[in-house]
């Protein structure tokens, strides 16, 4: 077995407001709702990865170590047009690099996401290996 990173874990203020809010924007689907380690966590997949949340107040502002949280999309006009309809607020337009775009949004409890279109056939290296994979 090798190692790989299986998921991000967040303090959420009002955990079921943060469980909709994935679910409504981004298809998330939860796998385990229950208490673990003493508090109620909820464990999501959103297409092939995962996010798991802690009923639990936040400690600082919402991000502390964490600068953001990539999710990838096949479509990034179109998820950031939902997104808009759905009053989500962006600071700016997509930043078009050519073989990667993206656009940050905020989150439920202040937690920014990068919303990225990656084309691995435009990239070179180890780049376009990496982005060939959708796991």
């Amino acid at each position: 077995m090798s190692e790989h990173l299986h998921h991000v874990h967040l303090f959420a203020a009002d955990l079921d407001a943060t469980i909709g809010w994935w679910r409504e924007h981004l298809g998330g689907e939860v796998a385990f709702d229950g208490e673990f380690g003493g508090s109620r966590n909820v464990f999501m997949r959103v297409g092939s990865g995962r996010i798991h949340f802690y009923d639990q107040p936040l400690r600082d502002e919402g991000r502390g170590a964490v600068h953001h949280i990539g999710i990838r999309t096949g479509d990034l006009a179109a998820l950031e047009e939902r997104l808009r309809r759905a009053g989500i607020a962006f600071r700016s337009g997509i930043r078009d690099f050519g073989a990667w775009k993206y656009i940050m949004c905020p989150a439920p409890d202040g937690v920014l996401l990068e919303l990225f279109q990656a084309d691995p056939e435009k990239l070179e290296g180890d780049a376009a290996r990496y982005f060939a994979d959708w796991s």
